[in-house]
């Protein structure tokens, strides 16, 4: 027995495109949070660190670090 909140439920028959999408109605939804996720990753800053900074540097290391291991 699958268990439901009747007001999710409610809102989710409400949500339109049922007919046109069926499942997949929910798809650009989605879409739009990702998309706003990774606008907050690119732009928003901690201090003087974004998380593609942190990105950059942590991927420099590795490569330095492979470099320094194949030389030895």
């Amino acid at each position: 027995m699958i268990l439901y909140s009747k007001t999710l439920r409610r809102l989710v028959k409400k949500f339109p495109g049922k007919r046109f999408f069926g499942v997949y109605r929910f798809l650009p939804v989605f879409f739009i949070i990702g998309a706003a996720l990774e606008f907050s990753m690119i732009n928003w800053r901690v201090g003087e660190v974004n998380f593609y900074n942190t990105y950059k540097k942590k991927k420099v290391e590795e490569i330095v670090e492979q470099k320094l291991h194949e030389s030895v």
